[in-house]
């Protein structure tokens, strides 16, 4: 179909709903086709501008979407596969929308051999409601698979006002009607019910409707049928038998799933009986009168009678009330403690008593007089509230031991608040009245919840004599926002209140039935939610109550047992008034089998739990924890080809430049050499377009804002940008706003800005995708992984955020709720993985350009691919002229410019690796995964990193001189430290303050932010690197601080973490800026980039040492040292000559120097520069060797040389596993040397040459990692011809080393000729033992004269250092650190 024709929409049948959906497609420039076989409609259809079909073939020829009517399954035999059917006229990608009355087990069945005979490969069902109250809108439900939905879209918006769509199995539309279909008939009978038991109870039905539809028991068709049912406009024809039809429906369904349904069965069995008396009845007989039959009630008369309005009758009470100054008032408990507390602000003395003792004393605080009998409360009182729980509550305070009526002064009244039958109000006025104190009763109940009990804006519903109602006329206007006053004797409040209860309580019940039974048929719950809160099964209490059954909490805010209380009066006064409430009785033996399971004290919506515990169904709408790897592994196979070059052509062409605004630094955690500006003069935003880049940053810092703040900022920072693209020729650009991966910052606000600006946009894009910091979006449910699983983003610490916290995990429910309700979660449309990994970039394109000027459209993904398949195709659709507005994690930026990964930037890659001060880490984020990464990282680097710890409480919350005492000190610190060479971690207290509410708490955020600024601005000493963790921080020390305004991203210091070298403006040129976000990484992150940029970079093990002179042909070499000086010596030169080196102390040397010694040469390896790890050497026996392991060596050498093969294999294999338990290497000796070592000595006819057949099979045995050999080398001094080495042992020793997978170690290094070292090294030798030579320069410089000993000293470490640096240039490691 060419671009410029309206697309093509296709109808097979006809009925009053299919009229209006085609009437609004047609409004919507589509042209719509219907085919109709002896329907009335036509003349209709065409009148609107339709065009008639002659056969179901000519109604979906061209046609991208048919819609077809389906009343029976047999229909779709004729209707599809026909000699005219619509198969044969079906276009190959054509979408079928099965508009359906029939049961969804159906509607599978029809999906499946469309697919399978009809070769459809895109089906969704839609059911469709109008609610005449609505304004007649239309409200569509849909369901089909996620790419049938997707396409599906766009028409089923043009046709509906309310859309809700299942993404998933087609038939939930049906089952969704199934469901609301349910609820209204409950609802309806029990309506009814409510108001024959008002009747009975001698309440005008008008009152108990003009109230009750404004109350807590209202629902929709309680309001929109009651007033036809009392003016007598149900007929038998329009009304009851349609009803009944759909029921049976239900009915099969619930047998077919085996799910009980008391509610819906009794009030199946009250519209059927209703029915049996229509039909006894002849001519067309008022429902109203069909009622009266079944509940025994004259409705009509009591319809008839006057009217009154119980407002009025209130404001003249009200007008004429008498003067009252004392309040007694009994009950304190959540609402009475408000009423009370209300009471109190409104200038009266108010008494009050409660059983429970701290209530009294918290009564007290807020002003109120304290009675310790519910006498003392009531003594003086003009007026006596009762707020108790039931009626043996109040009977006991009015009645009981100290009770108030002894008590109360002659005259007074008594306001009886609490929840009681009106037969009960009746007795206790007459009983009051044989008192002969003239002691007057009010009986009004009350209704609104705690909140609007502590506003005084409570809803009260009063009744009594005239002369009680002016005497309490001031108290129940004081406590109240809307006063009912009930005409009749005193209890028809009560009966107005026990009326709304019983609604209220069926309502709260069905609502528990109809989730529960949904849940059963598959439906997710919470579009479940949306959908019937939005139809005719609606009512005040499912809206509500059903949020709690959703979240699974059951905090009571009103608990199971009062509708236990309350519906028991419903059940007591039904049978007084013999009135048959069968839906009632039902609904009141619900909450009594709550209440028996133990949930009387939970909230009373917790009675869903009696049907999950029944049918093992869990209602609850909290999202799975999926396994990250199996779930991953459950996706179509992604796009086979890569787009990145695509892409890269694409923006060639496009030649558009992105210009991203970054609400924090972490934005640039994807790209590399893009440059980032953290001011938009436009003078600045000039010079980047000059440049004409692809891509650039923003930083806006905008999260740190207030939402007024950040929204001046995006619209000042917009306008400029589009002045500065104005002033450069041929310049175009697009704007992303770059936000939270974890859905935190300014949204809407700041894309609102942003439009504001640069003017109308297609459609805004909703990406936060981010692989590196492990954020997914899959069917459309967004996604935080942590280890293998992966956590619906509503769960996690994040979305608790104090400024920008959430609850909806589904982005599209998100969108609706970031936006409070402008934009409905139906009207946001996505794009699904399955469209990204089947289509690929064209079908993104073509989705996109169908999207609805102004829509929404969430992006999933779950992997890079994904990310450049849609960068791809939004490319292409903005090269035919569509404009987006992106709301995005950092991948999308990527993606979209085609820049591909680089491996993680270190030291050496900036040139660095050389320099000598400090680093500076400073941690200002608060989430709870930087808690965990600061804790690993004091572990792991505790040993060089000198840590400071800023009081939050002191720099926020306390004086501005404490602040700035706090302020100096550090700062002094940190000079002392960065100066001493020493890498520096600066960190705000962990204890997380927050303020009442958002806006205080950015304000605290502010105050710590602005503290970090002014330390690091103080700062003299230049850093040799600054790692800034959290966005908010890393923006503030870039700007304020370091006064950065331009800086290059060199790329990551590690996956999802950027890198910058800032600009030549700022106050440390080039010094690598490393921004850590607060949500990236695991717990070892930190910590892993802190080692890596550390002064040194000592590697993990001697095995590591080890293995790099393998790989690069050099030895390393082992330096015996006794005392400080020999190991400065070794240090220094190791520094000097840039080679990695071993301390190696002897077990002479440690007998002597003990743990001092070693504990100088582990700190020494720690604290140097290059790689260098402690070797235990010549440990001859378990105990020395256990110890030096306790000790912390890097490595040991087993020596048992000295013993028999057998003897030396068992005890050299006990050492290596218990160093190998340790991570530690283990050297071993095969062969014997001959001489002295530290008055050692082994005598030549003790010494013997390495066996290599030995070494095997010693080797295999004992698991060791280095082997020293004995080919003919001596320990001292040797002999005046020199040293016979046998290099052709050697050689075949290198081949089984090799083989083994074992270092070769050569002990007695010292006076063996140079060119013999450089061939032993040749042949494999990694390791040469070297202490004679180094001795004798030190015993050398003993015998020269000195002056004092520090002469000595320095003198010794530089004749040592010089034998060391010669030996580290001839084993070839010099420049290898």
């Amino acid at each position: 179909m060419g671009s410029g024709e309206a697309t093509v929409v296709g109808f097979l049948g006809l009925d009053a709903l299919s009229l209006d959906m085609a009437s609004a497609l047609l409004c919507s420039s589509y042209k719509v086709q219907a085919f109709e076989d002896g329907g009335s409609l036509m003349d209709d259809f065409l009148k609107r501008g339709g065009d008639q079909c002659n056969c179901p073939m000519e109604a979906a020829k061209g046609a991208a979407a048919l819609i077809v009517l389906i009343s029976h399954p047999d229909q779709i035999n004729d209707l599809f596969f026909g000699p005219e059917g619509a198969c044969k006229g079906l276009q190959e990608d054509a979408l079928v929308i099965l508009h359906s009355t029939i049961l969804p087990s159906y509607i599978e069945k029809i999906e499946k051999r469309l697919t399978e005979e009809g070769k459809v490969q895109y089906v969704v069902d839609a059911y469709a409601s109008k609610k005449t109250s609505d304004n007649g809108k239309l409200l569509v439900t849909s369901s089909g698979k996620s790419d049938a939905t997707s396409r599906a879209r766009p028409i089923l918006s043009a046709i509906s006002d309310k859309l809700f769509i299942f993404d998933g199995e087609i038939g939930a539309g049906s089952k969704t009607k199934l469901v609301n279909e349910l609820l209204e008939a409950i609802h309806l009978v029990a309506s009814v019910e409510a108001i024959a038991l008002g009747c009975k109870a001698g309440i005008h039905p008008w009152i108990i409707y003009d109230i009750i539809s404004n109350a807590a028991g209202n629902s929709w068709v309680f309001k929109n049928h009651v007033p036809h049912l009392l003016r007598g406009s149900h007929k038998k024809q329009n009304f009851l038998d349609p009803v009944i039809q759909n029921l049976g429906v239900i009915i099969d369904a619930a047998k077919m799933h085996t799910f009980p349904l008391p509610l819906f069965a009794v009030a199946h069995q009250q519209l059927v009986l209703a029915s049996s008396h229509q039909d006894e009845a002849s001519g067309d007989l008022p429902a109203i009168k069909i009622w009266e039959k079944v509940f025994g009630a004259d409705i009509t008369t009591a319809a008839n009678s006057e009217p009154y309005n119980p407002e009025i009758l209130a404001k003249h009470i009200i007008a004429n009330a008498s003067t009252v100054k004392c309040i007694g008032f009994i009950g304190l408990g959540a609402m009475g403690f408000g009423m009370a507390a209300n009471l109190l602000k409104s200038n009266y003395t108010v008494t009050g008593f409660d059983v429970y003792k701290p209530t009294l004393a918290r009564f007290s605080e807020v002003g109120g007089l304290i009675g310790n009998t519910p006498a003392e409360a009531s003594k003086n009182a003009d007026v006596l509230v009762i707020m108790v729980t039931n009626e043996t509550q109040a009977e006991c305070v009015l009645y009981g031991e100290s009770g108030a009526v002894s008590a109360l002064p002659a005259g007074a009244s008594i306001i009886l608040s609490s929840t009681v039958s009106p037969l009960f109000v009746s007795q206790l006025e007459q009983r009051l009245q044989a008192e002969g104190k003239n002691l007057k009763l009010v009986d009004a109940p009350v209704s609104g919840g705690v909140k609007r009990a502590r506003e005084g804006t409570l809803t009260i519903m009063a009744s009594g004599t005239d002369e009680a109602l002016h005497s309490a006329g001031s108290v129940l206007s004081a406590m109240s926002e809307k006063l009912y006053i009930i005409k009749g004797v005193c209890g028809a409040g009560s009966g107005v209140k026990m009326v709304n209860q019983l609604l209220a309580g069926i309502h709260i019940a069905s609502a528990a039935e109809a989730m529960a039974f949904g849940t059963r048929l598959g439906l997710k719950t919470r579009i479940l939610f949306d959908v019937i809160k939005n139809s005719g099964g609606g009512s005040w209490m499912f809206e509500n109550r059903v949020p709690h059954m959703l979240e699974n909490d059951y905090t009571p805010y009103s608990a199971l047992d009062i509708f236990v209380k309350d519906l028991g009066i419903v059940s007591r006064e039904c049978s007084a008034h013999k009135v048959p409430l069968h839906i009632a009785t039902v609904a009141y033996q619900l909450f009594v089998s709550g209440s028996a399971a133990g949930w009387g004290r939970q909230d009373d919506a917790g009675v869903v739990k009696v049907y999950e515990t029944l049918t093992g169904v869990k209602v609850e709408a909290k999202l799975p924890v999926l396994k990250r790897e199996e779930t991953l592994k459950s996706l179509p196979l992604e796009w086979p080809v890569d787009p990145i070059e695509e892409i890269c052509r694409l923006n060639q062409t496009s030649s558009k430049t992105l210009v991203v605004l970054d609400d924090d630094p972490t934005g640039t955690q994807t790209v590399h050499d893009i440059e980032v500006l953290t001011e938009w003069s436009i003078e600045s935003l000039v010079n980047q377009f000059m440049k004409r880049p692809t891509c650039f940053f923003i930083l806006t810092n905008s999260r740190a804002l207030s939402a007024e703040k950040a929204v001046a900022l995006t619209e000042e920072i917009c306008r400029n940008i589009d002045l500065a693209a104005k002033l450069v020729e041929k310049i175009d650009y697009t704007v992303v706003l770059r936000g939270d991966s974890t859905l935190r910052g300014h949204f809407p606000e700041e894309a609102d800005a942003a439009v504001s600006v640069i003017g109308d946009i297609d459609a805004w894009i909703i990406c936060p995708f981010f692989l590196q910091g492990g954020r997914y979006t899959i069917r459309n449910i967004h996604y935080v992984a942590d280890g293998d699983c992966l956590i619906p983003a509503g769960e996690t610490e994040f979305a608790k955020d104090a400024a920008f916290g959430y609850k909806s995990s589904n982005l599209c429910e998100w969108v609706e709720e970031k936006t409070r309700g402008r934009i409905p979660a139906s009207n946001v449309a996505s794009i699904s993985i399955q469209l990204l990994r089947k289509g690929g970039p064209d079908a993104v394109c073509e989705r996109l350009c169908r999207l609805k000027k102004g829509s929404t459209c969430i992006v999933n993904a779950a992997s890079e691919r994904d990310m450049a398949v849609f960068a791809a195709g939004m490319l292409k659709a903005e090269l035919k002229g569509r404009h987006f507005l992106c709301r995005t994690a950092a991948s999308f930026v990527s993606a979209r410019v085609g820049i591909t990964p680089i491996p993680p930037i270190l030291p050496k890659d900036l040139g660095v690796d050389k320099q000598k001060a400090g680093g500076l880490i400073v941690v200002g984020s608060y989430v709870p995964k930087t808690t965990k990464q600061v804790k690993e990282l004091q572990s792991q680097c505790g040993h060089f990193l000198k840590c400071i710890e800023i009081s939050v409480e002191k720099i926020a919350m306390k004086s501005l001189e404490e602040r700035e005492e706090e302020i100096q000190r550090t700062v002094e610190m940190v000079d002392a430290y960065l100066s001493s060479q020493k890498d520096t971690l600066v960190m705000t207290s962990r204890q997380l303050i927050t303020g009442k509410d958002a806006s205080e708490s950015l304000d605290i955020n502010f105050r710590v932010s602005s503290a970090l600024v002014e330390i690091v601005r103080r700062i003299k000493t230049k850093p040799r690197y600054i790692l800034a963790k959290g966005g908010i921080t890393s923006s503030d020390l870039a700007t304020k601080a370091l006064e950065a305004k331009c800086a290059k991203i060199a790329g990551q210091a590690l996956a999802g973490v950027p890198l910058w070298q800032l600009g030549p403006e700022s106050r440390h040129p080039g010094v690598p800026y490393i921004v850590f976000p607060g949500n990236v990484g695991n717990d070892m992150a930190v910590a892993d980039v802190v080692k890596s940029w550390a002064l040194y970079s000592r590697l993990s093990s001697t095995k590591d040492l080890l293995l790099n002179a393998e790989k690069g042909g050099y030895a390393i070499g082992a330096f015996n040292v006794y005392n400080l000086e020999g190991v400065e010596a070794v240090v220094s030169a190791a520094e000097e000559e840039r080679s990695p080196a071993m301390l190696q102390i002897h077990p002479a040397a440690f007998k002597q120097g003990g743990i001092p010694l070693v504990a100088c040469c582990i700190s020494a390896a720690e604290q140097a520069s290059v790689p260098i790890t402690v070797h235990f050497d010549h440990g001859a026996s378990k105990q020395e060797l256990v110890e030096a392991i306790d000790l912390g060596f890097h490595s040991v050498m087993a020596d048992g040389s000295h013993l028999s093969f057998e003897e030396n294999i068992s005890y050299t294999k006990f050492i290596a596993q218990l160093a190998h338990s340790n991570d530690m290497l283990v050297e071993a000796e095969l062969g014997r040397l001959s001489g002295t070592e530290d008055d050692l000595t082994v005598e030549d006819f003790e010494a013997k040459l390495t066996n290599v057949n030995q070494a095997e099979h010693f080797i295999d045995r004992t698991g060791i990692d280095a082997l020293a050999i004995c080919i003919g080398n001596v320990h001292g001094k040797y002999p005046p011809t020199g040293p016979n080495l046998r290099l052709d042992l050697l050689k075949d020793l290198q081949a089984l080393a090799s083989k083994k997978g074992v270092f070769l170690v050569l002990h007695g290094a010292s006076g063996v000729p140079e060119e013999l070292v450089k061939n032993c090294i040749e042949k494999g030798v990694r390791k040469f033992n070297v202490n004679t030579e180094i001795r004798k320069a030190y015993m050398d410089c003993l015998n020269e004269p000195k002056k004092d000993l520090v002469q000595v000293m320095v003198s010794a470490k530089e004749k040592m250092k010089a034998v060391i640096m010669e030996k580290m240039k001839l084993f070839g490691s010099s420049g290898k650190a």
